[in-house]
């Protein structure tokens, strides 16, 4: 060990190989601030998909180290995403696993944890600052009980206030606090309105734009996976991400259906989640055969599908605004993709894109103007406005969203704390 490198904990809930969001972004901030800190990180073994293979299923801690970045992961059970009760097992063996995991690493200076999973993970962060004696940094990338409230997944008045008395806790007791939305910085002040507001500042998600880029129409791989996917000589349309409960796409299949006798047009939709099995009962209900699934791609190949899309979908569902941001809207920017966007007015990913006239953006649950915006765009198919759009898109990313901006803000704001 560096002793001129400061000791960093952090708390990821997933991290890679797991395909989540958060595991690929904390892989990347981690591995990129090894000059500045000597780092471990607790998590859990790989499964973000529900299932955990037999190598991880005989301890309940397994060490390695990856690039660099010490890691703890914690043998969890499997569950199933439509089963709360699977999912909670699941989220409670983590949390109990990382508070015993915290006995294994030496002292620390700076104690990190991401909101994830849902208030625990706030919650875990201040279990370690209080063992290690550490400088504690809150990043929160969803606001919980609000994005819980938004999507009706709980109503229950007794544990959404529970909720939000220990999320508001860990924000209390957190030395900074770091947001991913300009939007998210007056939830933060809402929730605090005539209390004193933590520390806090705001800096952007990221993609690594030297991993995902453009590539030409005619490139061997991304021909090869549309022609795995049978989207070839198809205007494709686009969603690569969570196929979860935030994001409103039961409802978009309403909209998706009234274009069902588009042969020369294919929806497509890459990922897992919580409410894939019903989209999926729905393509077969309607007999939706221009609507396509397709399973997680590798992070070595999100350069391949992204590039296969004509245009993307980057969708929120109503109340998210200044809740979370939609990582997935860096990546359709860094293949220089259009965005198709279902966001809300003020949102930080809906002011991307309107900043930067990379797509069409409108109102979540607006599906007459969804159903508009998609009839202008597969009428004309103009190559060229496309082209434009993602290559704004492309320009502000490189300029302004790029990893490396980002962990060096991330690096400053950690040693301030």
């Amino acid at each position: 060990m560096d002793k001129n490198r400061k000791r960093l904990l952090i708390y990821a809930h997933y991290y890679i190989p797991d395909v989540a969001s958060t595991g690929q972004i904390l892989k990347e901030l981690a591995e990129g601030m090894l000059s500045s800190f000597d780092i471990t990180v607790i998590c859990v073994v790989p499964s973000y998909t529900g299932t955990i293979s037999p190598e991880y299923k005989t301890k309940m801690f397994y060490e390695e180290e990856i690039n660099g970045v010490k890691v703890i992961r914690i043998r969890v059970p499997e569950f199933t995403k439509g089963n709360k009760i699977s999912r909670v097992k699941n989220i409670v063996s983590y949390f109990c696993g990382a508070m015993l995991a915290t006995f294994k690493v030496g002292k620390m200076d700076y104690v990190y944890s991401i909101s994830q999973p849902p208030v625990l993970g706030g919650l875990i962060g201040v279990w370690g600052k209080w063992m290690k004696r550490a400088k504690y940094i809150y990043n929160i990338q969803d606001f919980n009980p609000e994005q819980t409230m938004a999507v009706a997944y709980s109503k229950n008045k007794l544990i959404l206030n529970t909720m939000m008395w220990l999320d508001k806790f860990s924000c209390k007791r957190a030395d900074k606090i770091i947001v991913v939305g300009r939007d998210m910085i007056e939830t933060l002040k809402n929730r605090f309105k005539s209390e004193r507001v933590p520390n806090h500042t705001f800096i952007n998600n990221w993609v690594d734009e030297k991993e995902i880029y453009p590539l030409p129409s005619d490139h061997e791989q991304v021909n090869a996976f549309k022609k795995k996917y049978d989207l070839e000589n198809k205007f494709v349309i686009m969603y690569s991400g969570n196929i979860g409960l935030y994001y409103d796409l039961e409802n978009m299949m309403h909209v998706i259906k009234k274009f069902k006798d588009r042969n020369d047009v294919v929806f497509a939709f890459i990922g897992e989640g919580s409410v894939l099995d019903k989209l999926i009962a729905y393509k077969k209900e309607q007999d939706l055969t221009n609507v396509t699934f397709i399973p997680y791609q590798k992070k070595s190949d999100l350069i391949y599908s992204l590039n296969a899309g004509d245009i993307h979908w980057c969708i929120n569902a109503k109340g998210i605004k200044g809740v979370s941001v939609p990582s997935k809207l860096y990546g359709i920017m860094a293949a220089g993709k259009p965005v198709l966007g279902v966001l809300e007015y003020g949102s930080e990913a809906r002011l991307i894109i309107e900043e930067t006239n990379c797509g069409y953006v409108t109102e979540p649950e607006n599906y007459s103007e969804v159903e508009a915006i998609l009839n202008e765009i597969m009428e004309y198919q103009d190559v060229n406005r496309l082209f434009e759009m993602g290559q704004c898109g492309r320009d502000y990313l490189v300029k302004n969203l790029t990893k490396k901006v980002s962990i060096e803000k991330y690096t400053r704001e950690i040693m301030s704390s």
